[in-house]
């Protein structure tokens, strides 16, 4: 009886376990439904607020960008016409580097010489400096190519390129500003004219100008130039002096023989062959010009690098700092003396001169103060607001304090190209510090 007890119980229990689980089961599923119900509606809230929020950031991005680009414009940028000082677009006070070129054969080590890169380590001030003046030198040139055009006056190219110079070093006495007068010399005429005041040459589409200007920072020279010609007619004149001086650039270097770089240069320069008005001339390497050496506030030094074979057996060496320079010319590749005189310079090894022309010692005070033994010409003493001097500059010339530079030229109806860089031989390689992307 107890076991038929049980069993009817067991079988109650089942039931009423199978009527719960039934019931539980159709809780759980009500459940399901609210909370399936429940997500469709929370993934829609969450949906629009996914939504608000991308907006939200997409403007916060926008903003960003707009920040960033205002932080860009901030950064300074070389108006135009120039007039920022190279100083201020570069807060860091870093100037870029020239191109770099290595050393070749004996002198390979050098690259890796730790001893070498510590030595330019503590010549990182002076080369600073020199690059400084190149960067005020390549923007100068970049204006005055696009400004330069026939039917200008000689006189207001010098000037616009000189008071550009003079805002772009931020001019400061004999700190910082030009390093000699600007040398526009006209087709025959090789090197060192440039107009005195009043002169009224005017440039022709037909005339082949060499526009030659210096920079200085503390005394660092660069000296670089190059020719314009508006005639295409001239093209293969300009290559001629362009690629004669990349060839003397590539063959500098510490040990290397001055006459072996003259030779590369003559070789690449009477190569070249140039048409002019029907007629054919092999252009030659004008052999008394030369490039040189330049020491601090000294833009000629001891060394001249020769344009032509057969030159002096000296070598270049380690921390010198070089102009290579090179003309090619249609006429006789000679130069001489000749026109007015503009360019001046005060001997550089000259001692004490006792003058007894009180106005010839005036007038050298004011070449020490403004000039010391940089290169000037008439117009920057007209500048200084000096007059009536000439008879005082004879004076100090006759007595050897000054040096007078006369423009030198080859024959009349020639014509002449020139290009120069200012190359810095460092201990672990070469640097063509006044290089950039025109020439």
């Amino acid at each position: 009886m107890e076991i038929e007890k049980l069993d009817v119980e067991a079988t109650l229990e089942e039931k009423g376990g199978a009527e719960s689980s039934n019931g539980k089961e159709a809780l759980l599923a009500s459940d399901l439904s609210e909370n399936l119900d429940l997500d469709e509606d929370e993934k829609d809230n969450n949906q629009e607020e996914d939504g608000s929020k991308a907006e939200s950031s997409s403007t916060k991005k926008k903003k960003k960008k707009s920040k960033n680009k205002k932080k860009k414009k901030s950064s300074l940028q070389q108006t135009d016409p120039p007039s920022i000082p190279v100083i201020d677009l570069f807060p860091s006070g870093e100037f870029p580097e020239g191109e770099i070129q290595q050393y070749r054969d004996d002198n390979l080590w050098r690259t890796t010489s730790e001893e070498k890169r510590e030595m330019e380590r503590l010549q990182k001030p002076i080369y600073n400096s020199l690059r400084q003046a190149a960067e005020v030198h390549r923007q100068v040139r970049k204006y005055m190519r696009s400004i330069m055009k026939p039917g200008m006056l000689m006189i207001d190219i010098c000037e616009t390129l000189e008071n550009t110079v003079r805002k772009l070093i931020s001019e400061n006495g004999l700190q910082a500003g030009i390093a000699f007068p600007t040398g526009c010399s006209l087709n025959n005429v090789a090197a060192h004219w440039t107009p005195n005041s009043g002169d009224k040459t005017v440039l022709k589409y037909d005339d082949v100008m060499k526009l030659d200007f210096g920079t200085h920072i503390d005394g660092y020279i660069v000296d670089s130039a190059f020719t314009v010609a508006f005639n295409p007619m001239y093209d293969p004149l300009l290559a001629a002096s362009r690629e004669a001086t990349y060839t003397g650039i590539k063959e500098a270097g510490v040990d290397v023989r001055l006459c072996d770089v003259g030779a590369a240069i003559q070789e690449v320069m009477e190569s070249y062959e140039v048409e002019i008005n029907g007629k054919v001339y092999q252009v030659k390497s004008i052999r008394n010009l030369n490039g040189h050496s330049i020491g601090r506030y000294q833009i000629h030094a001891d060394k001249s690098v020769p344009n032509v074979k057969g030159g002096e057996q000296t070598k270049m060496e380690e921390g010198e700092l070089y102009a290579i320079e090179t003309f090619g010319s249609t006429g006789k590749g000679y130069v001489r003396d000749d026109l007015e005189c503009s360019h001046y310079m005060k001997n550089y090894d000259v001692g004490h001169v006792p003058l007894r022309l009180p106005r010839a010692k005036q007038l050298l005070a004011t070449i020490n103060k403004n000039f010391s033994t940089l290169a000037f010409c008439r117009r920057y003493l007209d500048r200084l607001g000096e007059t009536k001097y000439l008879m005082a500059l004879k004076n100090l010339c006759d007595s050897g304090i000054i040096e007078p530079c006369p423009p030198v030229c080859d024959v009349k109806g020639s014509y002449i190209s020139q290009f120069e860089h200012t190359v810095l031989l460092r201990p672990t390689c070469k640097e063509v510090i006044s290089k950039g992307d025109d020439y």
